[in-house]
């Protein structure tokens, strides 16, 4: 019985720890996507006149 408790609770550990390993390398990917637009300085549109004839 001690076996097969320890076979579920290793499961549910490695599975835990590949969900968590995998949200990591995930967010770690998509922060260094997003690093290079951060270093442009940001630009606000400027106000067009519009003239109607």
């Amino acid at each position: 019985m001690l076996d097969l408790l320890m076979l579920i609770l290793a499961s549910v550990g490695a599975l835990a720890f590949g969900i968590l390993a995998a949200y990591a390398i995930l967010r770690a990917g998509f922060a260094l996507m997003r690093a290079p637009q951060l270093r442009q300085p940001l630009v606000k549109p400027q106000p067009q006149v519009v003239r109607l004839s």
